[in-house]
């Protein structure tokens, strides 16, 4: 396509206004809304990653809009009723539907790249860590929209009705949400009986994706290879409608569609744990003597290393050989609802969890101890407070030799009530005997690391389970 047709027809087309439109949209959703992709080490302008799979997940309605903006295009010759006088030029009709299909396909993918771009100038200045394992998400992003795009103008020329646009880009829209919603979704049980769902490989078909809850998932190989296939079998499909001159032609432009959906499946993993994967390379470990962060997080060693090594020395000293000696960034992503794995050598912490990413100094060593004495046994996802907060609170006391009101216990009152909860448990702890006092911590410990028993019950002398 040379320069001059590409200008033509970006002035008689939908194609710049399609483009600005998926933009705008976009950025207002992101910037306008006060969503999950602002906060933690997630946010879409914190890692790489992060940035491509937000970007992915506008597609939920970015995708269906331009279907129905393709849809809208393919209407344009039927409505200046040039059809039949396009029909009887020597031009083929295939050149005809690669310009006009080029032109809104180029202005679509040109308007997601941008997405990326404003996202990736603000990823420069969050992270040190700097890899190229997000740009096949967001290719694959870019190649949805020109791919729904062609297929709406393919299925719009195809049924010439001032319906087609907008009856096209529901379906879209409640294609994508049953995607993630019940067709898409498999529900299973966890080791404990909780009942969670589970992507399935047909959710896949959608080209939007999950909320990222990990900052060291990211999309499996197969999965981009599987999609792709399955994106470029609606284009060709959308092309095939677009270039289209009988029924016969029509129905047969239909192949790539159905080849493209029986391969995608046949490429797309069935497990859920091969479609979101663990990076390994992101999650590999960079270390200051004892204490461990990943490769995504390694700026943020420096500010870690101070508290780790002395939350490490107080807890020698409080728990003797008994005590952790190391401190690293969890990298196990378990699936939602399951129960978290604890080690007792090793403190595991998160940067995204509250008690965590509220502190900072000696309270974040603060803490670090809370994780080494009781790590927390909430399913994964989950979120509450209850015991676990009020016997951390008690255990980084008696570690300390002073109750002290832990970061990150949520609002004021929350930490006011596990504070309050807490005292008279460790008045009593502190009453008794110095052996009484490492009885009871065993025993904490021993039901706070296996997740069986009440550990806050253990302080207050209750039978260990």
């Amino acid at each position: 396509m040379s320069t001059r047709v590409l200008r033509t027809e970006l002035k008689r087309s939908v194609a710049p206004w399609a483009g600005a439109l998926v933009l705008t949209s976009a950025l207002a959703f992101l910037y306008l809304v006060d969503g999950a992709w602002w906060k933690g080490s997630t946010a879409w302008t914190a890692q790489w990653t992060s940035l491509a799979l937000t970007t992915r997940g506008l597609l939920f309605y970015l995708w269906p809009l331009a279907v129905g903006l393709g849809a809208l295009q393919g209407l344009r010759d039927h409505r200046s009723k040039m059809s039949e006088l396009l029909t009887s030029t020597p031009r083929p009709a295939w050149h005809r539907a690669a310009t006009v299909a080029g032109t809104t396909a180029i202005a679509l993918a040109s308007a997601f790249a941008i997405l990326v771009l404003v996202g990736a100038v603000q990823v420069l200045a969050h992270t040190e860590y700097t890899h190229l394992g997000w740009l096949p998400i967001a290719l694959v992003g870019a190649l949805s929209l020109a791919a729904g795009a062609t297929l709406g103008m393919g299925a719009g020329r195809a049924l010439p009705s001032a319906l087609t646009p907008p009856a096209l880009a529901m379906g879209a829209f409640v294609f994508s949400a049953l995607m993630h919603m019940s067709l898409g979704r498999t529900q299973t049980y966890t080791a404990s009986g909780v009942p969670v769902t589970e992507p399935n490989r047909v959710s896949l078909l959608s080209p939007a994706v999950q909320e990222v809850r990990d900052v060291l998932v990211t999309l499996s190989a197969s999965v981009h290879v599987g999609q792709t296939i399955w994106l470029l079998g609606l284009a060709a499909t959308g092309f095939g409608l677009l270039a289209a001159t009988t029924s016969r032609t029509r129905l047969i432009a239909l192949t790539p569609l159905l080849a493209g959906a029986v391969i995608a499946l046949l490429v797309l993993p069935s497990d859920p744990r091969r479609m979101y994967v663990v990076d390994e390379a992101a999650a590999e470990l960079v270390c200051d003597g004892p204490v461990c962060v990943t490769k995504t997080h390694q700026g943020r060693l420096s500010g870690l290393e101070g508290p780790g090594k002395e939350a490490l020395r107080l807890l020698h000293d409080a728990l003797g050989d008994h005590a952790p000696v190391s401190i690293r960034e969890n990298t196990a992503v378990l699936p939602e609802g399951s129960t978290p794995r604890w080690s007792q050598e090793t403190v595991l912490f998160d940067f995204d969890e509250e008690i965590i990413a509220a502190a900072e100094g000696e309270e974040l060593t603060w803490a670090l101890i809370g994780k080494g004495m009781v790590p927390g046994c909430e399913p994964v996802g989950w979120s509450g407070f209850g015991e676990d907060e009020f016997a951390r609170t008690v255990a980084v006391g008696w570690v300390l030799g002073d109750l002290k009101s832990l970061p990150g216990a949520g609002p004021a009152s929350l930490r006011r009530e596990a504070d309050a909860e807490a005292r008279p448990v460790w008045r009593e702890l502190e009453a008794l005997s110095r052996d009484a006092q490492r009885a009871r911590i065993n025993a904490m410990r021993a039901d706070a690391f296996s997740c069986e028993g009440d550990a806050f019950d253990a302080l207050k002398g209750g039978a260990s389970q």
